[in-house]
């Protein structure tokens, strides 16, 4: 199986080209991506990544300040609404697209359909969100099959909690929030008050709760933690109908937001029953609690969870320097049991760009924390639109304010993006192009080197701490393997160069049933070549660039090197 490659964006932001965008700008005043922009070209610059997969983020229809009732949608009440756009995970149709994206609104699901083969056209898969957890606060499906009723339609609003219903109540109390939530024919009306999506269990949601969110019942009476499953709650089943409507629309994998929310009892259900009918379709999960990974993968029947709390956050640590470089080891090692089934990512649309001022300050800085994500593992890595482009986050878009994000809530364009998509990999800045190169490189070799799509991983730090040269603080060693073909792969988080000799062990040899001996080594970045003896008795030369990456590929040479 060949490596897997997610290239994450946000197509409202993606293709819109306004240079003059102002912080809480309309739709009308700021402009909007479309589906329309990735166009067979776009989609091929993508590919030239060696992406697999792309991530359309945003792209069910969900709660927005901006009025589309002249084609039939029901407004949003603008005061529980984060932003003009709105959150992507504030779900109001799970049957409908965001009418943002579409060039003709009433066209707006045949367009996004049109899109999904144009992606598989140009040779990659389409992966979407699924927001199992919390829906807007005034869901309504107006484009749902016919004979499928709208979340909470048949719920017992006298009842705090019944299994069969949708939501969970709070009866006889109003929704009252710490915040304005408007006065006359504009103010937001919740009566019963419905619980809020981070399960808070009160009417009155602070400003830093998803307070336009309201959480989904899927059995678990969360006021004395029992749950009842049987009867199937109707929840599943309304959940498993949308997940096979966009299966059946050619989706081929479901990022799952905040899976962890949910019982494990209903993905073990529901992705059981999607992939008898869709056997390839991948699920990735968005889960932070380790004690719960196993569960998850093994009972859950998750494909990949998202490598957030292990080895994105010791990356960052070490390039702030608060843990050492040798911390990876710690890390891999915590999860061993599922560590194939990690997805790496060092950005993504809840973190901070990794080139802005509080992560990184430079995406060169930043890289050696991609390189490792990408080529120490056979496992998918994702980037976010822009990352590849060197992107800062530097600006104050409305609501997400100046905070190394790209905003998900507000209408916006991204400068490096706005570039490329305007003119093409020519129309980008000298460094954007450089720093272009450097990923296009890395997963090049991420995805095309079997030693590192499908080979063997051997931890090279435990005999290298006092190695000449070799700092264990700030340099991390390790190696791939595949067939008789060996990969000694360093990375370097300091910003001075990295000379040194390294050790190979014994036990790499036995491990792996390959001979000491000469070896034709091939640098994959650098292009250089050299012929040189690889065994326990002698030590291994290498140089790495400040905030650099080096890559031998060697193979064992047939005759014996003779010197000239």
């Amino acid at each position: 199986m060949s490596k897997i490659v997610i290239y994450q964006v946000l197509p409202r932001l993606f293709g819109n080209i306004n240079p003059k965008c102002k912080p809480w700008g309309s739709k009308d005043e700021n402009g909007v991506g479309k589906f329309s922009d990735f166009t067979p070209e776009i989609l091929s610059g993508i590919k030239e990544l060696s992406v697999t997969h792309i991530w359309y983020t945003g792209i069910l229809e969900h709660a927005t300040a901006t009025d589309y009732s002249a084609y039939g949608i029901t407004p949003d009440n603008k005061y529980v609404i984060k932003g003009l756009a709105g959150s992507p995970y504030a779900i109001k149709d799970y049957y409908d697209v965001d009418p943002d994206l579409a060039t003709d609104v009433s066209s707006r699901k045949s367009e996004f359909c049109e899109l999904i083969k144009r992606t598989h056209a140009a040779g990659m898969k389409v992966v979407i969100d699924f927001v199992p957890n919390h829906v807007a606060r005034q869901y309504n499906s107006d484009s749902a099959p016919q004979g499928v009723l709208s979340l909470g339609s048949n719920d017992n609003e006298l009842l705090s909690f019944s299994p069969q219903n949708n939501f969970y109540y709070l009866p006889d109390t109003e929704f009252a929030p710490s915040f304005y939530i408007g006065d006359g024919e504009e103010h937001y009306i919740e009566y019963p008050a419905k619980v809020t999506g981070n399960n808070c269990f009160s009417a009155s949601p602070s400003v830093n709760d998803w307070y336009e969110t309201i959480k989904l019942n899927y059995g678990v009476d969360y006021s004395n933690g029992n749950s009842s499953f049987d009867p199937m709650p109707d929840t599943w089943k309304k959940m498993l109908d949308i997940l096979l409507y966009w299966a059946s629309k050619g989706v081929d994998a479901f990022r799952c937001d905040m899976a962890e929310m949910i019982p494990v009892e209903f993905w073990q259900w529901s992705i059981y029953q999607v992939k008898r009918q869709y056997p390839d379709i991948t699920f990735i999960a968005e889960v932070y609690n380790p004690s719960q990974y196993d569960d998850y993968i093994k009972r859950g029947g998750f494909d990949y969870l998202y490598d957030k709390v292990g080895l994105y956050d010791t990356l960052r640590a070490i390039l702030s320097e608060s843990l050492p470089a040798g911390a990876i080891t710690r890390c891999w090692q915590s999860i061993e049991s599922v560590k194939e089934n990690m997805l790496h990512f060092t950005e993504n649309h809840d973190e901070q760009r990794s080139a802005s001022n509080p992560f990184g300050g430079d995406a060169m800085r930043a890289f050696p924390l991609f390189a490792v994500s990408a080529l120490i593992d056979k496992n998918p890595i994702m980037l976010y639109f822009g990352q590849e482009l060197g992107e800062r986050g530097e600006e104050s878009e409305g609501f997400s304010g100046l905070d190394g994000r790209t905003t998900i809530f507000d209408y916006w364009s991204i400068p490096s993006v706005r570039r490329l998509v305007t003119k093409g990999k020519r129309g980008l800045t000298a460094y954007e192009k450089k720093v272009r190169t450097q990923y296009e490189k890395l997963l090049a070799i991420a995805t095309k080197q079997d030693g590192i799509s499908n080979g063997d991983f051997f931890d090279l730090m435990y005999v290298n701490h006092k190695s000449p040269g070799f700092n264990p603080y700030s340099n991390y060693l390790f190696a791939r393997r595949y067939k008789a073909t060996l990969y000694i792969i360093g990375v370097n988080f300091w910003a001075g160069e990295t000379v040194a000799r390294i050790n190979i062990p014994a036990h790499l040899f036995e491990h792996w049933k390959i001979k000491e001996g000469e070896y034709c080594c091939h640098e994959l970045l650098t292009k250089q070549n050299k012929e040189v003896e690889i065994s326990t008795s002698v030590m291994f030369d290498i140089r790495i660039l400040p905030y650099g990456t080096t890559v031998w590929k060697c193979d064992r040479k047939k005759h014996k090197i003779t010197s000239k």
